[in-house]
């Protein structure tokens, strides 16, 4: 089967639960979450969960299983705390949660950083995503920036794909 014929058996739409991590935005002024809101809703995503979690390695965690144990969100997007100051603690909480790891998510968004947005410091990006039970993970940096060049050339595109494949086998 080819991809294009995954796609077609894809869902229509996935509900999704974004996570803001970050130790001084809230709500109102989490302009990364609120882009991926706008750009799910407007790809015709669900959003089920719009949440605001400290950068602590445990509350991350916690914020993860809920995601994984609501049966009503099939996708965690995650941004921000992937950098590598002593603060940032996203990329060790996911990757120590995730079944499967989709590498090419995170080799992907650097490639594209680096050559559409800012240079050799893609590098530092720390962005991962995976699987976790049976929902999909996206872990990406906190500017709007990079949560835009992550939702238009990776996670929009591929979304429904990711949670056909999760599902193929139910």
């Amino acid at each position: 089967m080819s991809v294009e014929e995954h796609k077609k058996e894809a869902p229509k739409s996935v509900s999704c639960m974004i996570l803001t991590v970050s130790d001084t935005r809230t709500l109102v002024t989490d302009k990364s979450g609120t882009i991926m809101k706008e750009m799910l809703v407007e790809a015709g995503f669900k959003v089920a969960a719009h949440r605001i979690v400290k950068d602590d390695y445990t509350s991350i965690q916690e914020q993860i299983r809920y995601a994984d144990l609501d049966k009503n969100i099939e996708a965690l997007l995650i941004n921000g705390g992937t950098g590598i100051t002593f603060r940032d603690t996203t990329y060790e909480a996911v990757s120590s949660m995730l079944d499967k790891d989709l590498p090419g998510f995170g080799e992907i968004f650097r490639y594209l950083s680096f050559e559409k947005d800012i240079g050799s410091a893609a590098m530092l990006s720390r962005a991962i995503a995976g699987v976790r039970g049976e929902t999909a993970v996206f872990s990406t940096p906190g500017s709007s920036g990079a949560v835009k060049l992550a939702m238009k050339e990776l996670i929009i595109p591929e979304l429904a794909h990711v949670i056909r494949e999760i599902n193929k086998d139910k």
